[in-house]
Order: structure tokens, then C-alpha cells, then sequence
């Protein structure tokens, strides 16, 4: 089951903490990111996506799936948190990202760097919405499981789950 299925199989389910509230205001975060930035949405999305994959390594590189948690737990959100970022990756894997969103986007490296401090906690938040509703430490979370037990291509659908929920959510 692919990214997007699980986070629209943690909405359905009760015990899971994701809802359409939680995915709409994702989404307009990106969609005002997009604006404030003066970026096209395609470009935002494609930023998104590579800051998907590079979670993706540095939460595959804690030691235990719970500290893994641990981290989307504390760094989730919809605002600027440049502790999350700078938690989760060293300078030089910053300086990586903005290059690789750059090279793919044609956006200011500038203008990225100043965006990562929201997008990390985005896409946190995203897989957050795997989290149990009563006790996030409590179960698993069957969006970050999903995540990060991808089938190791490098491609992180989380842009792909991204475009998916808008039309999902313009159908409810």
C-alpha cells in the first residue's frame, strides 16, 4: 500500500490521529508557502518531495523505529521550526537539499534554505497523521512504517500523496 492509501486509511480509522483538518491545512501551508515565496505549486510540490526523501534517510538512520516516532512526534507542524531541521540534518545534508531543490526547480537557493525550516515540519506532519489519537507512543503508526519501509528506490511519494490529497479532499 502505497503513501497516500495509508494516510487515507488513518483517516478512516478512529484511533489514528489524521483527519481532513489536519491534510487541508498541510496543504494550505504548501499552497501559501507557494504564494509567499512567489514559487509556482509545481515547483513547491517538487520541494516537497525532496524533502521527503531526505527525511526519509535521516529518520531511517535512528537507531529504533521509536526514536524515529520520537522525532515526527516533537518537530510536527505547520509552522517555521528551524530546530527541526537543524535536528535532523547536518549542515552540509542542508546545503545538499538546497542544491538538489535548486538544480530541479530553478527556485533561489536563498529562498529554499529560508524554506526548509517549514517544509521539514510539513512533511513531519504528514506522517504524523499515522500516529495513535490516545498515545502516539502507544501502537504503531502505519504512515511513518509505510514511509520508511518503501521499497529503497529513492523515490519518496510524499509530493505524489501531496497532489493525491488535494483531489481527495476536493471530492469530500
Amino acid at each position: 500500500m502505497g503513501l497516500f492509501d495509508q494516510i487515507v486509511s488513518a483517516i478512516d480509522n478512529p484511533n489514528l490521529q489524521a483527519s481532513t483538518g489536519q491534510l487541508g491545512g498541510i496543504l494550505n501551508t504548501v499552497q501559501s508557502l507557494s504564494n509567499a515565496q512567489g514559487a509556482n505549486p509545481e515547483s513547491t510540490q517538487t520541494a516537497v518531495g525532496v524533502v521527503g526523501k531526505h527525511v526519509r534517510s535521516a529518520l531511517k538512520s535512528q537507531p529504533s523505529g521509536g526514536q524515529a516516532q520520537a522525532l515526527v512526534d516533537q518537530y510536527s507542524g505547520t509552522g517555521t521550526n528551524p530546530e527541526a531541521v537543524n535536528t535532523l540534518f547536518s549542515e552540509g545534508q542542508q546545503q545538499q537539499m538546497v542544491q538538489e531543490i535548486s538544480q530541479r526547480t530553478g527556485l533561489d537557493s536563498k529562498a529554499i534554505a529560508g524554506m526548509l525550516p517549514m517544509l521539514v515540519p510539513l512533511v513531519l506532519n504528514l506522517l504524523n497523521s499515522g500516529s495513535q489519537s490516545k498515545d502516539p507512543r502507544q501502537g504503531g503508526n502505519p504512515v511513518l512504517n509505510s514511509f520508511l519501509d518503501s521499497n529503497g528506490d529513492g523515490d519518496v511519494d510524499v509530493s505524489d500523496a501531496m497532489r493525491m490529497a488535494g483531489q481527495f479532499l476536493s471530492k469530500r
